[in-house]
C-alpha cells in the first residue's frame, strides 16, 4: 500500500478549463484549450442523468466501498451467457482512480493498483464527492471531459435539457468514447443508448412505458458548427489572440473567461446578413460545376465507405451539405452522403445546375457519377444542387461613443478560411474614402453650396505617380457646374478629383491621418480622390466614427472583461469616450458639415435605400465602388451605431458589370444594422457653435468666399 499514491489531490480538485469566449450578454461564442470541461456540483446534476450513469456503469454505486465482488460475479455470469463482454466489472470508484492515477496499460499488477485505490479512494471521499469528480473527469470524445461538456458538444444543450436517449448515449460513452461516438459510428452509438435504457428499466429508473417512449425517440446530433448559442468565430479568434497577448503561457491554465462587447442579436443578425449577401452574388451569376471528381466502385460493395472517405475531407458549411454523385440527367440527380444515406433530386432541385446536366454539359463542369457537389434543402421541401461561394463580404458595427464593437463577421466560413476581412484585408476604399476629402476641403473654406465643375479631365503622370490618367464619372455621364453636396450625394468622381487638386494633395494626406489612416497607404496623388489607397473596414469604420459623434476618434475595441475561474477581475477596457476632448479629431463644426452632407447621400442620393428601407431620418454615410468593380462597400451611421460592410473577391477581381457598393455591399449593411438600429432611437445633431445657415446649406462662420473650382 506504501507504494500508491496519495488521493489527497483529489480533495483539491482543480480541473483544466479552457479558455472561454462569451458576448457581452454573456452568451457563449468560443472555447480554447486541449480539454472542454464544465464543470458542476453533484447536487447541480439532474436525475435522469445520475440515473443513466449509475445504469450503464455502476448500479450498486452507493452500496460497495470501491470493489463490488456482487457486480464482478453477475458481470461474468451475463457475459458467458451472451457471449460477449457488454457487461464490465469496473466501478466508479475504480474508474476515478485508473483516470487519475494510472496509465492504460492493461495488466494484472495495474488491476491490483486500481482496486487498492479505489478503496482508498472510498476511505477518504464522500460517495457523492466521488460521483462529482467522476462526472467532471471521464472523458467522453470529441474533447470533451465530463458529462455537462458532453451535452453541449454533441446535443448543445444542458443536462437538464437532455432527454432519456440522449442522456443514455452520454452514460454508455466512458465504456469506448471513440467506438459509441455518434458523430463517428451514430449506429454503435444509438444500439449502446438502447443497452442503457433497457439497464435503466431493469434497475427502476424507467417505466415500461418510459423506455418505450425512449427507444423511438431520434437521436440528433448538432453539427460543429451549431456547437455555440450564437456564431462568432472570427470575434472569437480575435479575442483568443488577445488573450494570448496579455497572459501568454498562462492563457490556457487559469480557466479564463472573457466578455467581450458583441451583442448577440446584433451578432446573430450581421451573419445573416453576410451569407445572404453572398449567397445572393453568387446565385446571379450561375453555377460554376463541381468541386472536384472521384472514382467509385462500380458496384455497391465499398460504396459506402468510398464515399464516407470523400466526404471525411470536406466539411459541411452550415447548411450546405457535401455530396457524392452516383447517377445523374437532366431529370433527377441521385447523391450519397455515406452512412446517412442517399438523396434523390427532382427537376425543383435541379434549376441552378441545368447548365451542367446532360451529355450537351462541357465536360468540366458536367454532374456526373462521381462528382463532389453541394446540396441544400429547399423550404417547401426536397433538396437543390447548390454550391460554395466563391465571393468573400466582411461586416462590422460598433457603438458611435466608445467605439465598442457589438458584431463582427469576418467572411463567409471561418472553417474553410480563417482569413479576418475585417482586421486584414486591405482593400481599396474607391468612393467611400471622398468624405475625408470633403473634410480636408471644408478647412479650406470650402461648404456644401460651393460649386464645382463636373466635366472630364486629364491628368499628368506627375499628379498621379504613375501614367496619365482620363478618370471618368462612374456612369460616365457629366452634370457640369455643382454643388459639392450634391457631387457628393452622387458620388461624382470629377468634383472629388478637383477638389483634392484645390487643396493640395499632401495638405489631405496629411488631415486623414487624424481620422486614423496610414499616410503610407495613402500615397499624396490625385487618386486618392476616388480611394485608390488601401484600408481594412475597421479602419473605415474608426473612420466614419468620427463623423458620428461631433468629431471624436475612439479606437474600436473587443474586450470588456477578463475573470479567472473563481470570477475574480483581472483585466477591464477603458476606453476612450467622445466628449473627451484629448481624442478630438476634427471640429465639430467640421463632424456637423460634414454629417449633414453624408445625411444627403442616404436621404437622396446613392445610398438612399438605406433610409427608405429603414424608415429612418438620421441615416448618414457614403456607398464605395472601386475601378472596375472589384471592391463595393458601405460605410455609414445612425442612432448610436457606426457599421460598415464590404464585398469582394480575396484575389482582387471585378465583381461584375454594374456592380456596385449600393447594390452590394449596402443590402448586407441594411439586413445587419437593422437589429442594431431596432434599440437605438433617432439621433440628429445640433448646430455647434461656428457654422450659419447661408440660404439652404451650412457654412463655417468664417469661411471665405469661395466661388468653386471650375478649371
Amino acid at each position: 500500500m506504501d507504494r500508491l499514491p496519495t488521493v489527497n489531490a483529489l480533495l483539491d480538485y482543480k480541473p483544466k478549463i479552457p479558455l472561454r469566449i462569451y458576448t457581452s450578454d454573456g452568451v457563449l461564442i468560443g472555447e480554447f484549450g486541449e480539454e472542454r470541461r464544465s464543470p458542476l456540483r453533484a447536487s447541480e446534476t439532474p436525475k435522469l442523468m445520475r440515473d443513466a450513469i449509475l445504469a450503464a456503469e455502476d448500479s450498486r454505486f452507493f452500496e460497495h466501498h470501491g470493489v463490488d465482488l456482487l457486480g464482478i460475479v453477475r458481470a461474468a455470469i451475463a457475459n458467458l451467457i451472451s457471449g460477449g463482454k457488454e457487461q464490465g466489472a469496473s466501478t466508479i470508484t475504480m474508474q476515478l482512480a485508473r483516470n487519475f492515477f494510472l496509465s492504460t496499460e492493461k495488466s494484472y499488477i495495474r488491476k491490483i493498483y486500481e482496486v487498492l485505490l479505489a478503496m482508498r479512494i472510498e476511505e477518504t471521499l464522500s460517495k457523492t464527492q466521488i460521483l462529482e469528480l467522476y462526472m467532471n473527469q471521464i472523458y467522453l470524445g470529441q474533447r470533451a471531459y465530463g458529462f455537462a461538456s458532453a451535452a453541449r458538444v454533441y446535443f448543445n444543450k444542458s443536462l437538464q435539457q437532455l432527454s432519456p436517449i440522449e442522456a443514455a448515449l452520454l452514460a454508455g460513452l466512458p465504456k469506448a468514447p471513440s467506438r459509441f461516438n455518434p458523430v463517428v459510428n451514430p449506429k454503435r452509438a444509438a444500439a449502446r443508448a438502447h443497452y442503457v435504457l433497457g439497464r435503466m428499466r431493469a434497475e427502476g429508473f424507467l417505466t415500461e412505458a418510459q423506455y418505450r417512449a425512449a427507444l423511438n425517440e431520434p437521436i440528433k446530433v448538432v453539427p460543429a458548427s451549431a456547437e455555440y448559442p450564437s456564431r462568432a468565430p472570427y470575434v472569437a479568434e480575435m479575442a483568443r489572440k488577445m488573450t494570448v497577448d496579455l497572459f501568454r503561457d498562462d492563457t490556457y491554465a487559469l480557466g479564463l473567461k472573457v466578455y467581450t462587447t458583441i451583442n448577440a442579436a446584433e451578432q446573430q443578425a450581421a451573419e445573416l446578413a453576410v451569407r445572404q449577401g453572398i449567397l445572393d452574388y453568387d446565385r446571379k451569376y450561375g453555377y460554376r460545376g463541381p468541386e472536384s471528381y472521384v472514382e467509385l466502385p462500380v458496384n455497391d460493395e465499398g460504396l459506402e465507405e468510398a464515399v464516407d472517405n470523400v466526404l471525411d475531407d470536406r466539411e459541411d458549411v452550415d447548411d450546405l451539405l457535401a455530396a457524392v454523385v452516383l447517377r445523374a440527367d437532366p431529370r433527377q440527380v441521385t447523391v450519397s452522403r455515406g452512412k446517412q444515406g442517399n438523396i434523390i433530386i427532382g427537376p425543383d432541385g435541379l434549376k441552378f445546375a441545368a447548365n451542367s446536366l446532360g451529355e450537351r454539359a462541357p465536360a468540366a463542369r458536367r454532374i456526373r457519377r462521381g462528382a463532389v457537389v453541394r446540396i441544400a434543402a429547399l423550404p417547401q421541401g426536397g433538396w437543390e444542387i447548390v454550391q460554395l461561394p466563391d465571393v468573400q463580404a466582411a461586416y462590422v458595427s460598433a457603438s458611435r461613443d466608445d467605439g465598442a464593437i457589438h458584431a463582427l463577421v469576418g467572411g463567409f466560413d471561418f472553417g474553410r478560411n480563417k482569413f479576418n476581412r475585417v482586421t486584414q484585408a486591405q482593400r481599396q476604399p474607391g468612393s467611400a474614402f471622398k468624405p475625408f476629402i470633403y473634410s480636408a476641403a471644408l478647412e479650406k473654406g470650402f461648404h456644401g453650396a460651393s460649386v464645382v465643375n463636373d466635366a472630364p479631365i486629364s491628368i499628368d503622370p506627375a499628379l498621379t505617380g504613375g501614367q496619365v490618367w482620363d478618370p471618368k464619372n462612374y456612369d460616365g455621364k457629366y452634370d457640369g457646374p455643382m454643388q459639392l453636396r450634391t457631387a457628393l450625394a452622387k458620388s461624382k468622381n470629377m468634383v472629388s478629383i478637383r477638389l483634392l487638386q484645390s487643396i493640395g494633395t499632401r495638405y489631405a494626406q496629411s488631415w486623414i491621418q487624424r481620422f486614423g489612416f496610414e499616410a503610407d497607404k495613402h500615397p499624396p496623388y490625385l487618386t486618392m480622390a476616388l480611394g485608390a489607397g488601401s484600408v481594412t473596414p475597421l479602419q473605415l469604420l474608426a473612420g466614419y466614427t468620427v463623423f458620428s459623434n461631433g468629431g471624436y476618434k475612439v479606437d474600436p475595441y473587443l474586450i470588456r472583461t477578463i475573470t479567472d475561474r473563481e470570477g475574480r477581475l483581472l483585466a477591464a477596457a477603458k476606453p476612450l469616450t467622445a466628449g473627451n476632448e484629448s481624442v478630438r479629431a476634427i471640429s465639430p463644426r467640421n463632424a456637423f458639415l460634414m454629417d449633414s452632407l453624408l445625411h444627403e447621400v442616404a436621404v437622396s442620393g446613392t445610398a438612399a435605400k438605406a433610409s427608405a428601407s429603414l424608415k429612418r431620418s438620421d441615416l448618414a454615410g457614403k456607398t464605395g465602388t472601386t475601378n472596375d468593380s472589384v471592391d463595393a462597400w458601405f460605410a455609414g451611421y445612425g442612432g448610436d451605431v457606426v457599421a460598415v460592410a464590404w464585398v469582394g473577391f480575396d484575389t482582387p477581381r471585378k465583381l461584375g458589370e454594374r456592380e456596385t457598393g449600393g447594390g452590394l455591399a449596402l443590402p448586407i449593411w441594411i439586413q445587419a444594422v437593422e437589429r442594431s438600429l431596432s434599440r437605438s432611437p433617432e439621433r440628429r445633431p445640433s448646430a455647434p457653435e461656428g457654422v450659419n445657415l447661408v440660404g439652404n446649406d451650412w457654412q463655417f462662420s468664417d469661411a471665405p468666399a469661395v466661388p468653386g473650382v471650375q478649371p
